[in-house]
């Protein structure tokens, strides 16, 4: 089975995306981005939700925050029926919907990378999260005159809600990522830049490679070559954004070969390196 490059990073193609979701089989994805913001309320079911190198067993009322460059996946433990909401926003669309003084995108971008993600909502929390999401859905299948500025007014009340939760919350989770699996995830962000092995790993955590490699898979639903790959990539991004050359990049973010690393770019940032930097330098600061 071939790795899944093509479909680690989800492009979202509108300014939002809003999804209700009940699923009533097992079900999981796995490792992967959106090219978008991502708001995620867990309302049943018996799911592990997994964000970069962190785990979290799900309760109702957990609200969790993602910005694009957060690897994550969740994960059914069995078939019990699996509702949450999920709304993608693009960063533009925060952006028109924000004010010099009220910045919508600060829960996703004001806090390390995969810390900081998730909160417990309260029974009067949830309650004020849900009206606005009825709110959203009304607006959503409504072609009324009107009906788009109640939706934005609807997302901007959202978001100004998830900002002060997670600015106020002393809400501590509890990780339950295994630890050969933080550990080899921590590996490999630290020897990016170098060559990496099955038999390195193995030596280094003196287990067995191929108990390594399963498992991984079990946790992220990647291989460990397609792991590295992906990481690989989100480095070469950094490098081009940071006005180095191409061929730079390509042997910093631990690629031996000019001609793989180009086509492994484009086939997961769906943008060969040269458009990617061509297009990172026309943004404004």
């Amino acid at each position: 089975m071939n790795d899944p490059f093509e479909l680690r990073y989800d492009p979202i193609h509108k300014d939002f995306l809003y999804l209700h979701r009940i699923t009533a089989y097992n079900m999981g994805t796995f490792y992967h981005r959106h090219e978008a913001y991502e708001l995620y309320l867990f309302l049943r079911g018996n799911v592990n939700f997994y964000i970069e190198n962190s785990c979290y067993h799900l309760e109702r009322g957990d609200l969790l925050v993602i910005n694009p460059e957060e690897m994550h996946r969740s994960f059914s433990l069995d078939e019990s029926q699996y509702e949450r909401i999920t709304i993608n926003l693009q960063k533009s669309y925060l952006h028109r919907l924000s004010t010099p003084a009220t910045h919508l995108s600060g829960c996703f971008d004001y806090r390390p990378k995969g810390k900081g993600n998730i909160v417990h909502l309260d029974d009067a929390q949830l309650k004020q999260f849900l009206r606005h999401t009825s709110d959203l859905e009304e607006a959503l299948s409504s072609d009324a005159y009107g009906s788009d500025i109640i939706f934005n007014s609807a997302i901007a009340q959202l978001l100004v809600l998830t900002n002060t939760i997670f600015h106020h919350a002393s809400f501590v989770p509890a990780d339950i990522m295994p630890e050969l699996v933080r550990n080899t995830m921590d590996y490999i962000e630290s020897h990016l830049g170098q060559n990496i092995t099955l038999e390195q790993l193995a030596g280094n955590f003196h287990l067995n490679s191929t108990y390594i490699s399963r498992q991984f898979k079990k946790h992220t639903g990647l291989t460990l070559r397609s792991y590295i790959v992906d990481r690989r990539i989100q480095l070469a991004k950094s490098l081009l954004s940071e006005g180095l050359s191409i061929t730079e990049v390509c042997y910093q973010s631990g690629f031996s070969d000019y001609a793989n690393f180009i086509r492994s770019f484009t086939k997961i940032a769906g943008i060969s390196p040269g458009k990617f930097a061509k297009k990172n330098a026309s943004l404004p600061e």
